[in-house]
């Protein structure tokens, strides 16, 4: 049985997600509602974040340190342990999601690695699952994310080693006797004296599989050892699991697929800016007027922390109060709110106008989906900034 509580915050979710007017607000006192509305009001909200079901994840999934790196950047509701990071996701990242509202992260399928050592280079074949992005979400970009460690190899001339790393899209699988066809994505000249990700445009490839219907053959990473050094850049490149001893870094050390896309709705992701804090210009005597309330939603008070990463909750506020006769500026009218209330003073068979928000803002949520696929997605018209009379 769901609690009272529950309940109540439910109704407060719904009203503030659904832009409800302040009669959707619950008096204390109300009678529980039945598991069924319940259930209803959580399908409704659920379909709001695109999901068939509520994810339940598992213990073991990973939410990547990038994902959360780029909530630090996007969201304006980000908790400041987190902004300290954010330098690390760089100018690309934060041109990709420009022109996006969700970003998806994906980890390869292991069974189907393919590792292979050539004389001179390793190759890797990953393959990633895209069939969760909804048809109706174009991809605007895509990067492949490989990890790279220091490895403190010296050749004779007392220089640093160096390898390429080169990712292909496979537009052919390989048959009996015979390489596969490639198309060259992107490239890089790295040295050993760095611990650090490399990031590869991958968007082509991406935007043919999912815009274009193309196969998605997956991509092979390509490591090229021109100075010799082939043993020391297995260990330095995180392409395989297999080629590592240390299993508990593996789940954030392993190749990283992103993807930037926009769905038709609302406005792209942007760098995170501190919201200006509204102070209230109302005298005493209008307490009872059409003004902004506090309403802060905690998402574990609903249940839904385990698949929500972050925010723990934010700051909703609702709109609540009277539209009285004369309306004055401060109650942010309209021309036909300040008519029906002139009317409404001389017959009560017409309403008064309504307190409804006004001003709207984005609030940036950072998710596992049901496939414990780690999603960062702006959500419009999520936090009421203005009240007013309509």
């Amino acid at each position: 049985m769901v609690s009272s509580g529950c309940a109540l915050m439910v109704l407060m979710v719904t009203q503030v997600f659904c832009g409800g007017s302040s009669g959707l607000v619950p008096q204390i006192g109300r009678s529980s509602l039945s598991q069924d509305v319940l259930q209803a009001f959580e399908i409704r909200l659920l379909s709001m974040f695109g999901l068939q079901n509520r994810p339940s994840p598992s213990r073991s999934a990973v939410v990547p340190q990038y994902m959360m790196d780029l909530y630090s950047m996007h969201s304006v509701n980000a908790e400041q342990h987190y902004s300290n990071r954010a330098s690390v996701t760089g100018k690309g990242s934060e041109r990709s999601a420009s022109r996006a509202n969700t970003i998806r992260s994906f980890q390869h399928d292991e069974s189907t690695e393919d590792l292979s050592s050539l004389s001179g280079k390793t190759t890797q074949r990953f393959v990633f699952n895209l069939s969760s992005i909804p048809g109706e979400e174009f991809v605007t970009s895509a990067e492949l994310r490989i990890f790279r460690e220091q490895v403190m190899s010296f050749l004779g001339n007392g220089s640093m080693g160096y390898h390429r790393i080169n990712i292909h899209e496979i537009i052919k699988p390989s048959g009996s006797f015979k390489e596969p066809i490639m198309r060259l994505l992107d490239t890089r000249l790295v040295h050993h004296s760095l611990s650090k990700w490399e990031s590869f445009d991958v968007s082509p490839a991406v935007m043919r599989w999912t815009a274009d219907g193309h196969p998605n053959r997956g991509f092979v990473v390509e490591i090229v050892h021109p100075d010799g050094t082939e043993e020391d850049s297995k260990r330095h490149v995180r392409v395989s699991r297999s080629l590592h001893d240390r299993e508990d870094t593996w789940p954030q050390m392993r190749p990283l697929l992103v993807t930037y896309s926009h769905d038709g709705k609302g406005n792209v992701l942007h760098s995170r800016e501190k919201r200006q804090v509204r102070t209230n210009k109302q005298r005493k005597k209008h307490k009872a007027n059409c003004r902004r309330h506090s309403l802060y939603v905690d998402f574990s008070d609903v249940g839904w922390n385990d698949w929500i990463v972050a925010p723990p909750g934010y700051h909703a506020f609702y709109c609540q109060g009277e539209c009285p006769f004369p309306l004055a500026d401060h109650l942010n009218s309209t021309n036909h709110a300040i008519v029906q209330t002139l009317v409404n003073s001389v017959n009560n068979n017409i309403p008064k106008a309504c307190c409804v928000p006004t001003d709207l803002s984005p609030v940036s949520l950072l998710y596992l989906d049901e496939y414990e696929r780690v999603i960062l997605k702006n959500y419009q018209d999520m936090v009421v900034e203005g009240c007013g009379c309509r």
